[in-house]
């Protein structure tokens, strides 16, 4: 029987508000301990909500409050510190995605996990989800995969605002960031791509100062003969997210709560729906992480599986630069 572990929150923005800390609080197997932001005024807040006690500096957190495990979910570029400060205390982190700002960076941090031996899962909650999983079943009943096509839009009001309208600091723009989602969907279900082309911009709001794209198009081909694209973009609305993947005996759709296979004529052969479509997924992926910290179950979203997305994310930005297509396999660091 699995034990309740000490979780503590670590970055009190809107991710930790609407889905971590309501994942904490309807889970079976994790309790909140403690909270930390470097913002005063939120921790305080936060922690009082909360009835934990709420800190400002991490190693002092985890050195007060002994947590078994954090969820980090910081700017991008503090990821990278708040997983060195949690290795270094020996604990174990829950990292919203994405794992990585690049390729470098994701090798250095899957080496320091195994290094020290601590558990690290990204947070790609749609893994837990039962209609994505039963997609993987239905895949199999298409044929071999000859087009893939993927969309994932809403409309943020300023996407030039904070550190998300900073390339630099966000290891890019919507496809890097939002995007992660549908990548991570495409790895899981047909593999990394031998080749993209990628073309992304930031003209949503003219004359804003940002240089970290709101919209993004990448197409991507596979050797096999799988080819197709996805559409990203956080400026463009209405909000959709789909995914359709179409072989010679139809097509598998999966969009938020749904999925629907196809037969070739484009008639629904076969219909699975979630309701309401999308409960606290956080908490399923929590409770998910207490297994693999008592050993009971397998890790699917640790740092090795995300190395190939922080390729893709590279091999896109490098074609956007280049404006030829890229191997995102020759970025696997």
């Amino acid at each position: 029987m699995s034990t309740i572990k000490r979780a503590a929150m670590v970055g009190l923005g809107g991710q930790a508000r609407k889905d971590h800390l309501p994942g904490l609080a309807e889970c079976r197997l994790a309790a909140l301990v403690a909270v930390c932001d470097v913002d005063a005024d939120q921790a305080a807040a936060t922690a009082e909500t909360w009835q934990v006690p709420g800190y400002t500096d991490l190693p002092a957190m985890l050195d007060a409050v002994r947590p078994d495990f954090v969820i980090a979910a910081v700017p991008h570029h503090a990821g990278r510190e708040v997983v060195e400060t949690c290795a270094g205390a020996g604990v174990h982190v829950m990292k919203e995605k994405p794992f990585a700002t690049d390729p470098h960076e994701a090798a250095d941090l899957a080496a320091l996990c195994e290094r020290t031996g601590i558990e690290l899962m990204v947070t790609v909650q749609r893994r837990f989800h039962p209609v994505y999983a039963a997609t993987l079943q239905l895949l199999e009943q298409i044929g071999t995969p000859y087009l893939v096509e993927g969309r994932y839009t809403s409309h943020c009001p300023d996407p030039a605002a904070g550190w998300r309208g900073r390339a630099k600091l966000a290891g890019g723009g919507c496809l890097a960031d939002m995007g992660y989602h549908l990548v991570d969907l495409l790895i899981w279900y047909l593999g990394l791509p031998d080749r993209v082309l990628a073309d992304t911009s930031a003209a949503a709001v003219p004359g804003a100062d940002y240089d970290a794209e709101d919209t993004a198009l990448v197409h991507l081909a596979y050797d096999s003969g799988l080819y197709g694209s996805l559409l990203v973009s956080r400026s463009a609305g209405p909000k959709t997210e789909r995914l359709a993947i179409t072989g010679p005996h139809g097509a598998v759709v999966v969009e938020r709560g749904t999925v629907r296979r196809l037969d070739p004529g484009g008639q629904v052969a076969e219909l699975l729906v979630r309701e309401p479509a999308w409960p606290c997924a956080a908490a399923t992926q929590i409770d998910h992480f207490c297994h693999v910290l008592d050993g009971t179950r397998l890790n699917p979203s640790g740092p090795a599986e995300h190395l190939p997305h922080a390729a893709f994310l590279a091999a896109a930005y490098a074609s956007k630069a280049t404006a030829c297509p890229a191997d995102p396999k020759e970025f696997l660091a």
